[in-house]
């Protein structure tokens, strides 16, 4: 589709819209102000603040780069455009087209980065898919999910680490947890919080009847160091047992996995892929502070969770997407009507920003009634 000026317009006005939502004249000040600190006198005698300091303003560094950047191919693209209309050049008309199109591209990740209002959005997440009515077939359906998500983070070149991994009773996975490291990972994936929904023909079942099945995913926060959480030791038992599954060999020849309950609250968390006990238990507890962190936000606001979304069954009529591979093929998001008919996009190469930037784009246009 060829590019027109109005095109470009509205390209550059969208672009207007992002850098008043980052402030952009603030973090070049921002930039340039952190540049002075760090090239002070004795400014790395405190290595930890120092670090900090490095880390937002690398992070300002990068908003400000991202916007010169895009500004830069909104003047490329004119350029273009105006010499290939005054010349009739079809391949200055097709450059123009090319570089409007990644733009576009561009300025959906700046309006997305830009919606991320809180500071956790910014940081690591922490995913767990169960599965959920639907019996061993649910069991297969986590574990398909668990492959998809792997994908995706792929494709963002996020890092992903496998925490735990129960097998289930004959196929698929009974639990999945894990860690995602990457730009705005949290602020991202808290868009796939809730009941995800199957059907298709049953692969277990001779008379290939069509079933339902469902599987439940929570997103939390990596809470950074200075989010304090006090847990008494009082209030947890802790349980180590014989690790299973896809821990290796180097994993499964001791009794290094871990479960840890919390009495007040009930709340139960196991960990068995990392190499020892202390691991396995230092991540089990990181993953407690984060779901006591959300129920304390949860109470002091006394409504909904925020991070968490409404508590609901796994199941029927809950399902914030729908995955239907049979009798027709289709992935559709319940919340916002993003919808696709490449169901092996999503499922096979985790191809999911469209459903990710299309709920935020629902969230900010205040359609969310949680």
């Amino acid at each position: 589709m060829e590019t027109t000026r109005p095109d470009l317009e509205a390209l550059s006005s969208r672009l207007a819209e992002v850098e008043g939502y980052l402030h952009i004249d603030e973090l070049r000040g921002e930039v340039a102000d952190l540049e002075a600190k760090s090239a002070e006198p004795g400014f790395w005698d405190d290595a930890d603040a120092a670090r900090d300091t490095m880390a937002r303003l690398a992070a300002a560094r990068d908003s400000v780069a991202s916007i010169d950047a895009a500004r830069a191919r909104i003047e490329d693209a004119r350029a273009a455009l105006e010499l290939g209309d005054e010349t009739g050049d079809e391949d200055l008309l097709a450059e123009a087209s090319t570089i409007a199109a990644a733009l576009e591209d561009d300025l959906s990740e700046l309006e997305l980065s830009s919606w991320f209002t809180d500071d956790l959005d910014h940081g690591d997440a922490i995913v767990t898919v169960t599965p959920g009515q639907g019996g061993l077939e649910a069991q297969d359906w986590c574990e398909m999910l668990f492959r998809m998500y792997q994908r995706y983070c792929e494709r963002r070149g996020w890092k992903v680490t496998v925490n735990d991994a129960e097998p289930g009773e004959v196929i698929g996975l009974d639990r999945a947890t894990f860690t995602v490291s990457g730009h705005n990972a949290y602020g991202m994936l808290r868009a796939e919080q809730g009941v995800h929904r199957l059907v298709r023909i049953s692969p277990t079942d001779a008379k290939k009847r069509r079933q339902t099945t469902f599987a439940g995913v929570e997103v939390l926060p990596v809470l950074p160091d200075d989010v304090e959480v006090e847990i008494d030791p009082n209030d947890l038992r802790i349980d180590v047992y014989h690790a299973s599954g896809h821990g290796g060999q180097g994993v499964n020849t001791t009794d290094s996995a871990v479960r840890v309950t919390h009495l007040p609250t009930g709340i139960v968390v196991t960990c068995q892929n990392e190499r020892s006990q202390l691991q396995n238990k230092a991540f089990a507890l990181s993953v407690l502070k984060s779901r006591l962190y959300e129920m304390e936000l949860a109470r002091r606001a006394e409504e909904l969770d925020e991070l968490r979304g409404p508590k609901r069954d796994i199941g029927f009529g809950n399902q914030i997407r729908s995955y239907v591979l049979y009798p027709y093929q289709l992935v559709k998001d319940l919340r916002t009507g993003v919808e696709t008919s490449n169901v092996d996009s999503v499922l096979q190469d985790g191809d999911l920003d469209r459903f990710v930037v299309g709920y935020h784009r629902w969230v900010v246009g205040g359609e969310e009634t949680a």
